[in-house]
């Protein structure tokens, strides 16, 4: 097929596709669990046994891909500035990684064990129909902050491009001052989201050695900026010199609320760790994560508080931002510096926009409309709309309440992530019915696909912390007391609640339907079969729904093997 043919046949395509909803219906596909009447599609299913491909190494890679990057390094500028000290700043960083490490471990099981996305896993715990609520609370997080992150990847480009050619930086201005940005800036993000965007587009399974890519080029440049700045200023600084401002009760009470910040950073990985555990080969390999998550983020932190210190004495001022610090490079020695530490943050933007924040909101999507979009749809609808419709020059350049407001959503995914790990590891006990997951009419429907215990749990840990988000929003409210020290505690208040309260509602009201003496996999094909024709056998509908009788049997011996 010729090129001029090929181009002939996707503008006739996306002519069709504009003038008809029908046209954008992706093909029926039988491989999953679900009933002929509900629609879904592959990239929902069980993940086939030829995908999982992920090992403990995988894991290390992905989490050096995905906490290596431009806002890790500045992590300790926010927590110095409020008046804290460089120890108070890695302590509160590591602690706050610690903290949110432990979800991660245990809603990566769910993922490890049962090989289903986060979208399909919830269904379990919140039910059927609630589990898109809290799918659409995690998108609107992914969707923020993929925005932010491909507008901070382009001053990293710049970076580059000003390396080779240092006129880029004197290109005449055009856009007013109220829009934000500035006509190179503007630049830069285009250059940057045409990079960025065929690369998001690879599926996930075949990313492990980007992320292995990533994870040594951003960590030797972290080490290479550091030890370049201590030896050309012959010295690491006056940072570690530097005394508390604040002292007392408000010193102890602004450490919380840093960890809280820190941790809040990695919440909604913390909750949708499944879409990425579903990948693995090993299933123990994913528990590696607690580990590598705290040592790489403080890593991670102390390089750039060695570099700033240092920097400082070059400079004259503290500069927490990597691509304003590399910017001050010239020469021919400094360009060349510049610009292989620009290329580096580059990838390590791309690298956790894919990991954190794409893919993330790509399986909600997949979710909410399978019947339209897949995982690769979804990609590309998350990234125009991250890139160009929310215009992140404009939240970059707006008030802080709005970024305090998007840090705040954590507050939403504290709740959301209790109720998931209680629910698989004290409530079924790993026992799960996996082909009843993708059956609106299985065990998991609950109360019109609503699980009322879910719902109580999510609303009694989250409201208690409404007004401290509002006051921090907002601090002209003037809200003092106990109501904003809980604030001050908002992630481990919202998870260990939410994790107490829906145990406690179990007991006293267990959802007895639900229940199953063992887990029902749904591995059910061939490993061969699957890339032959994409298409499966499915259990039925009545085969999932009939495990368990109306008098509570217990299963069946050809169901327990399923």
């Amino acid at each position: 097929m010729t090129l001029r043919s090929r181009f002939d046949r996707l503008g006739a395509d996306m002519k069709k596709k504009a003038t008809s909803r029908s046209a954008w219906v992706l093909p029926k596909q039988s491989s999953s669990f679900a009933p002929p009447d509900t629609w879904t599609n592959k990239d929902n299913d069980v993940t086939p046994p030829e995908r999982r491909t992920w090992t403990a190494f995988t894991i290390l890679g992905f989490w050096f891909s995905d906490a290596l990057n431009m806002q890790g390094w500045e992590a300790p500028s926010s927590i110095i500035s409020v008046g804290l000290t460089w120890r108070e700043a890695i302590l509160c960083n590591c602690l706050g990684m610690m903290i949110v490490a432990i979800p991660m471990m245990f809603n990566g099981a769910i993922g490890a064990d049962l090989h289903v996305p986060y979208p399909v896993a919830a269904r379990s715990s919140f039910g059927f129909n609630l589990a898109k609520f809290v799918v659409v609370i995690r998108f609107v997080t992914a969707l923020f902050w993929n925005s932010i992150q491909t507008f901070s990847g382009s001053f990293a480009l710049t970076n580059c491009i000003s390396a080779i050619w240092p006129s880029y930086l004197n290109i005449p201005n055009h856009i007013p001052a109220s829009m934000g940005v500035t006509t190179q800036q503007m630049a830069s993000h285009v250059l940057f989201w045409c990079i960025q965007f065929p690369i998001l587009l690879i599926p996930p399974h075949k990313l492990r050695w980007f992320f292995i890519f990533k994870a040594v080029i951003v960590t030797a440049s972290s080490i290479g900026v550091a030890a370049g700045m201590v030896k050309y200023a012959s010295s690491s600084g006056d940072i570690w010199a530097q005394e508390p401002a604040v002292h007392g009760s408000q010193r102890a009470w602004l450490i919380m609320t840093c960890m809280m910040s820190s941790a809040g950073g990695w919440a909604t990985m913390a909750t949708n760790i499944p879409d990425f555990t579903r990948y693995m080969h090993d299933k123990k390999g994913q528990y590696w994560q607690g580990l590598f998550l705290p040592v790489i983020s403080t890593f991670l932190a102390v390089m750039a508080i060695i570099a700033t210190s240092a920097g400082k004495v070059v400079y004259g001022e503290y500069i927490w931002d990597p691509s304003v610090l590399a910017a001050q490079w010239t020469g021919p020695k400094g360009r060349t510096a510049r610009f292989f530490v620009g290329f580096s943050w580059v990838v390590g933007q791309i690298g956790t926009n894919l990991s954190a924040n794409v893919i993330t909101a790509a399986n909600d999507l997949t979710s909410l409309f399978p019947k339209y979009i897949n995982i690769r749809r979804g990609a590309i609808i998350v990234t125009i709309i991250g890139g160009w419709i929310m215009q992140p020059w404009k939240i970059i350049s707006s008030a802080s309440s709005l970024l305090t407001f998007m840090a705040g959503l954590a507050t939403f995914l504290a709740p959301v992530a209790g109720v998931l790990a209680s629910d698989y590891w004290l409530v079924k006990r790993r026992k799960v019915d996996v082909p009843a997951l993708y059956d609106p009419h299985g065990r998991y429907q609950y109360w019109h696909g609503l699980n009322w215990r879910a719902l109580v749990a999510f609303m009694v840990s989250l409201g208690p912390n409404l007004p401290g988000l509002a006051n921090s929003v907002s601090p002209s409210l003037g809200l003092k007391g106990g109501i904003v020290h809980l604030w001050d505690l908002n992630y481990l208040y919202g998870f260990y609640v939410a994790v107490f309260v829906y145990v406690s509602l179990n007991l006293v009201f267990p959802p007895q339907e639900t229940f199953v003496p063992e887990m029902i996999s749904g591995d059910i094909w061939p490993e061969a079969d699957y890339g032959e024709s994409d298409i499966i056998e499915s259990v039925s509908a009545d085969e999932s729904r009939d495990t368990v009788s109306e008098e509570k049997k217990p299963l069946d011996v050809e169901t327990e093997k399923l």
